[in-house]
């Protein structure tokens, strides 16, 4: 069974929304508000318990004597934001029920009918992208379409895409595609373009890697994400010299004790 991914262009993007949509059509996610933000176009904010594929807005300045389509100038982007299933997931590890398991395409799903709502997943996503619904305390995310592949279809934001900004496939393959986008598009006079896969850090590359001009940033992507249990070690260090002291100097108080009593 191969290992799939997603590769998001941000480049490629028109900021339609057709996979937000297609993702709650096919999925039955419930609408997520229709309050005004006040950032930009974007009203979702983020990814979430009932949204799990937005689309980022990210604005910049304009700058006098360049126009909007000058390669060297980013000044308006889009990017679909998902979950992006880590190599090393964090959710995975946190979960106590068992409910988010690895399928064989290498997605992080979770199980609905096991969740028991303790939210443990929510603080060790690094991405922040798992969420509670606040009507029945269950956490949900992107299912990475695991019905759909199941069956040998594209996830359906992938199947939606008019441009084409959202690829599918095997991920070495799509690491390869990425590689070779972004030197194309620095070689067209978009320098800032790079490939987000945050295969150095402790999540050990995700499946779902994008295409963004500038500061990653901009687009919700920390630049170092890293797996809450890495720090476990210094966690249970920092107990034990704790703990340690607390007795030794337990022992000193009741040994400095002894010699009074007799007297």
């Amino acid at each position: 069974m191969a290992v799939t991914a997603f590769l998001t262009d941000s480049t490629l993007c028109i900021g339609c929304k057709a996979c937000e949509v297609a993702c709650k059509e096919w999925n039955g996610v419930s609408e997520d508000g229709l309050d005004w933000s006040g950032f930009s176009y974007d009203n979702t904010g983020a990814v979430g318990h009932s949204t799990w594929r937005h689309v980022k807005f990210v604005e910049n300045a304009p700058e006098p004597g360049f126009g909007g389509n000058a390669a060297e100038l980013n000044s308006w982007s889009f990017s679909s934001d998902v979950c992006k299933h880590c190599e090393n997931a964090g959710c995975l590890e946190a979960c106590p029920t068992g409910a988010i398991v690895r399928t064989e395409f290498g997605g992080v799903f979770v199980q609905p009918d096991i969740c028991n709502g303790c939210g443990y997943c929510v603080v060790a996503c690094p991405f922040g992208v798992v969420e509670r619904n606040p009507d029945d305390g269950r956490a949900f995310k992107c299912t990475f379409c695991y019905d759909r592949q199941k069956v040998g279809l594209k996830p359906a934001c992938a199947k939606a895409c008019p441009t084409e900004s959202i690829k599918f496939g095997e991920i070495e393959t799509l690491r390869a595609d990425a590689r070779a986008r972004v030197e194309e598009l620095q070689q067209r006079g978009m320098d800032d373009a790079n490939l987000y896969d945050p295969t150095e850090t402790s999540v050990g590359g995700t499946h779902a890697m994008f295409i963004v001009r500038g500061d990653a940033r901009a687009y919700n992507l920390p630049p170092k994400p890293e797996v809450p249990t890495i720090y476990l070690k210094k966690a249970w260090t920092a107990s034990a010299i704790g703990a340690a002291v607390l007795l030794g100097g337990t022992l000193a108080a009741f040994l400095a004790e002894r010699p009074r009593s007799r007297r």
